[in-house]
């Protein structure tokens, strides 16, 4: 059977490729079948020392690997959180423009004509809001129907507003519908 010296103890078995014989640590001494020589000065024995600082592949690709499985996880997670911070400024910025229409045909007597109207009458302040899934503001679909204003006279114009994104929901319903 092989021998090594380890650390100046006498092992029986020594499985590390030959002349890498100790390892105190992070530290690899090079050794000779027998030990270091009677001959050896300290400063042979010194650069024959060499530190190995650092991790081993094997490590690395462990941590890399559990690092891409908690990604795994966290990427669907994240996905799912900003549609749902999307769909939820659509359901904010589709409330606002209803309550601001119906705010409108009541102040007017008659219903806004187009969106850009609610934001020169100062009804919409800042312009009108940028559908959060087209990104765009000249994307809304406007529903415009004659709306009543008295026995016999009625007025076309706005009564309803929806998102111009023909993506579904969450819920698997199309933004258009809402």
């Amino acid at each position: 059977m092989p021998t090594g010296r380890v650390m100046g103890k006498s092992t029986n078995v020594d499985f590390r490729p030959r002349g890498l014989r100790s390892i105190v640590g992070c530290q690899w001494q090079r050794t000779t079948d027998d030990g270091p020589r009677a001959t050896d000065t300290g400063a042979q024995r010194n650069r024959l020392k060499h530190v190995a600082s650092g991790f081993t592949l094997l490590e690395l690709m462990m941590v890399l690997t559990l690092i891409l499985i908690l990604a795994s996880f966290a990427v669907p997670t994240y996905h799912v959180a900003t549609v749902r911070a999307r769909e939820a400024v659509l359901r904010d910025d589709l409330y606002t423009m209803r309550t601001l229409i119906d705010q409108f045909t009541l102040d007017k007597q008659r219903p806004p004509q187009s969106l850009e109207e609610l934001v020169e009458e100062q009804y919409l302040r800042g312009g009108v809001p940028g559908d959060p899934f087209t990104r765009s503001n000249q994307t809304w679909q406007v529903d415009i129907e004659d709306v009543p204003m008295g026995p016999s006279q009625a007025v076309p114009g706005i009564v309803d507003v929806h998102s111009g994104s023909d993506e579904m929901s969450l819920d698997g319903t199309p933004y258009s519908g809402w």
